[in-house]
């Protein structure tokens, strides 16, 4: 048990703080037994409650699991550990369909737009005590909100969604409630819940998003807020469609205490209309990053929500980097005054190779999902071999491990790079890489 390290403290604190320290450094392995709580209490003389308080905070940031008798490791894949770790290496002359990028030639050029912010910056340079955000950025947000049908609220801009998300959560959450997403879901929030110290209640989804009657089980086992995408679902291409909306929104009416935040993860690549689930609960927010749209390198998101939701994230901003730089503001607004981003022919484009890949992939007997957005989703039997064989065949996809949490094993793969004339060739590769290899026999 433990080996030679020794766990540090007086404190529940720095009990906790010792023990995190050494899992991030790797001097306590996965599976780790951690002592019995009494027997930890007499080696550091403190009180049981202080141990039991320690492992508690433990559990609760994701570093270890408790199994009642079986006492408490540190966990298989601990919230220090994430999910972009899983992936797959393409060697040399293997085809990568897994990083999840949009592709490039359907993003506009960004010299024009930041010589023109950069000339904007020269004329009237933003300094201290100028506000967050730009006035007619968040004019024109405002509008395309209303336009969708998502309630009035006020407007923020954060470093992309992630950065978005986590602050909505740690405006209202307290370490240790529950948080009820998406499963299969985004990797990097599957991450970002246990990191703060939140807990993950999977919600099952279908190609019309998350089921009502998982939701409704996840809110009344406790879940504090619910994080929803509403198009292009990562990985499985997810759309929130309006009977499925009204569903959620029944849903959420009995639950009007729960944090709701939206993802529109789609917003300038799909083409499917926007069924927003906002102003059931007494906080909620919608988030969008321009990342898929115009390029992951604008680390910006708009986001707007009920008014204390978006006072809170806006407060905390100030007390940290205090606003997202307006020079990007000002790209972005370059970007959309101009048009730069033709949204019908982007979602087109998507659409016609995820369609197709779909198509090909069913009329070889294979379940496939894609419903918006560049990503295509495959139930496979087995996640590793699948994932192998792809490898041997020429491509490399994204293990499913990096978004699930309990549902079935599959493959994410990425529509973006791959031209029409290859669809029919990686339809063929994972035909023959999801078919179960029959066991042998060895006498």
């Amino acid at each position: 048990m433990l080996g030679e390290y020794r766990i540090e403290g007086r404190r529940a604190a720095d009990i906790s703080a010792s023990v995190e320290r050494a899992v991030g450094a790797g001097r306590l392995a996965p599976g780790e037994l951690l002592p019995p709580m009494r027997e930890l209490a007499v080696e550091l003389g403190v009180n049981p409650n202080t141990v039991a308080a320690a492992y508690r905070t433990l559990r609760d940031r994701g570093v270890i699991e408790t199994s009642g008798r079986r006492g408490s490791r540190v966990r298989q894949r601990p919230a220090t550990a994430p999910r972009e770790l899983i992936r797959v290496e393409a060697p040399e002359g293997v085809r990568d369909v897994s990083a999840g990028n949009p592709d490039p030639a359907l993003l506009p050029p960004l010299g024009e737009a930041l010589a023109a912010a950069a000339e904007r910056a020269r004329r009237d340079p933003v300094l201290y005590g100028a506000p967050a955000v730009d006035t007619e950025l968040e004019r024109m947000a405002r509008a395309m909100f209303a336009q969708d049908g998502v309630p009035e609220g006020p407007v923020a801009v954060t470093s992309g969604a992630l950065d978005g998300i986590e602050r909505l959560l740690t405006a209202h959450l307290r370490p240790g409630d529950a948080v009820a997403v998406e499963d299969p879901g985004w990797g990097s929030l599957l991450d970002l819940v246990p990191a703060l110290g939140l807990r993950v209640v999977p919600v099952a989804v279908d190609d019309d998003g998350p089921l009502p009657e998982d939701t409704e089980r996840a809110l009344r086992e406790g879940a504090r807020a619910l994080v929803v995408t509403d198009r292009a679902q990562n990985p499985t291409g997810a759309a929130v469609g309006e009977a499925r909306a009204r569903e959620l929104r029944a849903v959420l009416a009995r639950h009007s205490h729960v944090l709701l935040i939206e993802d529109d993860h789609g917003h300038g690549i799909v083409d499917l209309p926007l069924h927003p689930l906002a102003g059931v609960t007494a906080h909620w927010a919608l988030v969008r990053s321009v990342a898929k749209a115009y390029g992951p390198d604008l680390r910006l998101a708009m986001l707007t929500g009920d008014a204390v939701t978006v006072d809170r994230v806006r407060g905390r901003q100030r007390l940290g980097h205090g606003w997202v730089s307006h020079v990007l503001q000002d790209a972005v607004l370059y970007l959309w005054r101009t048009g730069a981003v033709d949204a019908v022919a982007v979602a087109r484009a998507y659409g016609r190779r995820r369609d197709t890949l779909v198509r090909a992939l069913r009329e070889r007997g294979i379940e496939a999902h894609g419903r918006s957005g560049m990503n295509v989703w495959l139930p496979v039997p087995d996640e590793t071999g699948a994932v192998t064989r792809l490898l041997q065949a020429g491509w490399a996809v994204a293990p499913g491990a990096r978004f699930r949490v309990a549902s079935a094993p599959g493959v994410r793969l990425t529509v973006s790079g791959l031209t029409m004339d290859e669809i029919g060739k990686v339809a063929d590769a994972l035909a023959a890489a999801t078919v179960p290899v029959p066991a042998g026999r060895y006498d």
